[in-house]
């Protein structure tokens, strides 16, 4: 075992039916949330001494830290995404607290090769673009939470956009999910961080008052496809430029499946293509995933050429920049909670141009 590796904890050799004495654990990359690690190793025998993987090397990606609902979120948001476009992100396979290290937590993902390039790919091969995949997991309705009967926006779990808790309890309004679970929600965290702010919070209670219901209310924001209500897909989260990439997906087991009848999109295992991680993910409107990804750029012209090709720009047409600049506003305030500075006047300046827009014709206030 080399010197900078170690012995993996022993919930986690369990959790992926590893053999203590084929694997090993080291630092790989950086995430400034959690300890970030490339763990290798061979499936455990089964009872006749054989390995049902062959004897082959497995290679996970594991995150250690001390938020284990911060993982639990990332764990569903994952294999959220992964259902619906296997080729989009690794799968994540296990989470849960380390048996040796009190109050502390993994996860265990699909390994990404980043050092891999579009270059080094076959010409016979047109590996899926990212505008494509995105596309198709925003035109793809999310699941029926158990226990309801029709779409809510939310999700199973909460999850974490950077250090902040997000509230996801479910809701069959976009409306009241974006104004409260996470408008107001951030508002409130950036106060318990950074102190009381007066003039801040009437600015968001008076977007969430006015622009949210102008914008997003039931009958008003429609699918541009069918000019129903909009149907809550599975979203990223938080996609900036530095949660998505190049790289080739290391799964720990056999390729699957390509895709069949079920028109899914199928993992190319070991192919080099473009790819998302640290998803912050929800039952959400498609276009919410804009907002940051318009906040931090990125994403050049041909790309969102190709994504409104597959999946257009929703009802009114005329109010999608509007839109963008709501969803950027959350990010705004969420930066400005976790690292306070100028994100607060970024905030401010798209509430005041919002509300000089929209304010006049609000709505009815959204409840708690």
């Amino acid at each position: 075992m080399p010197s900078s590796s170690r012995a993996p904890d022993p919930a986690i050799l369990t959790a992926l039916n590893l053999d203590p004495q084929t694997a090993s654990i080291a630092s790989h990359g950086g995430s400034g949330f959690s300890e970030t690690l490339k763990l290798v190793g061979r499936e455990r025998e089964n009872t006749s001494g054989e390995r049902q993987d062959g004897g082959l090397e497995r290679v996970f990606f594991v995150k250690m830290g001390k938020e284990g609902g911060m993982f639990e979120g990332e764990h569903q948001s994952l294999n959220a995404l992964s259902t619906f476009v296997p080729s989009l992100c690794p799968t994540s396979h296990a989470f849960g607290p380390l048996s040796r290290r009190p109050n502390t937590y993994f996860l265990a993902t699909d390994f990404l090769d980043l050092s891999s390039s579009l270059s080094s790919q076959k010409a016979t091969t047109k590996p899926l673009s990212l505008a494509w995949k995105l596309a198709i997991l925003h035109s793809t309705p999310a699941p029926i939470p158990a226990g309801f009967s029709q779409p809510q926006f939310g999700f199973p779990v909460p999850t974490y956009c950077g250090n902040t808790v997000q509230d996801n309890t479910y809701t069959d309004s976009w409306a009241e999910f974006y104004g409260v679970r996470r408008l107001r929600h951030v508002v409130q965290e950036a106060e318990r961080r950074n102190g009381a702010d007066a003039g801040l919070r009437k600015l968001v209670e008076d977007v969430i008052a006015q622009v949210v219901p102008a914008l997003l209310r039931d009958g008003h924001l429609r699918d541009a496809r069918t000019g129903a209500n909009v149907t809550p897909v599975v979203v990223h989260g938080d996609l900036w430029s530095g949660n998505f990439g190049v790289a080739r997906i290391l799964t720990p087991v056999a390729a699957v499946s390509d895709g069949g009848s079920d028109g899914m999109v199928g993992r190319r295992d070991g192919e080099v293509g473009e790819v998302v991680f640290d998803p912050s993910s929800c039952y959400a409107h498609a276009e919410y995933d804009h907002g940051i990804m318009n906040m931090f750029g990125g994403f050049r012209s041909g790309f969102w050429r190709e994504y409104f090709k597959e999946k257009p720009k929703d009802e009114p047409v005329s109010e999608y920049e509007d839109r963008v600049d709501l969803y950027e506003l959350y990010h705004h305030l969420n930066h400005y909670s976790m690292f306070g500075g100028s994100y607060k006047g970024g905030a401010v300046s798209i509430m005041k141009r919002l509300l000089g827009k929209f304010g006049k014709g609000g709505g009815s206030e959204i409840g708690d």
